[in-house]
């Protein structure tokens, strides 16, 4: 069975704010199987519009990040990112 992802792009504008949503949203998704693949770093975009963070995270399956990402418990912390960053979040399914 494929694995799945949550990839993020992320701008973040308030990096004092953004230190919660890591603090509350790790343990969450870690709760949930995620496995983190890619967490910040160094990246250099070769094409398309940049935004300054990207995210990985793997799970056991494509509908496992689908339920990690509408977990309410997440959900909730997912609203410290809206107020702290500009995101776009996508759920894959590997191959």
């Amino acid at each position: 069975m494929p694995k799945g992802y949550i990839i993020g792009h992320i701008t973040v504008h308030d990096p004092e704010g953004y230190k919660e949503y890591i603090e509350k949203d790790t343990p969450i998704l870690l709760g949930l199987g995620a496995v983190p693949i890619v967490r910040g770093g160094q990246a250099t975009v070769m094409e398309g519009t940049p935004q300054n963070r990207h995210v990985v995270f793997e799970f056991p399956t494509y509908q496992a990040a689908l339920d990690a990402y509408n977990n309410p418990e997440y959900q909730e912390v997912m609203k410290i990112r809206h107020r702290t960053a500009d995101s776009t979040i996508i759920v894959v399914e590997g191959v």
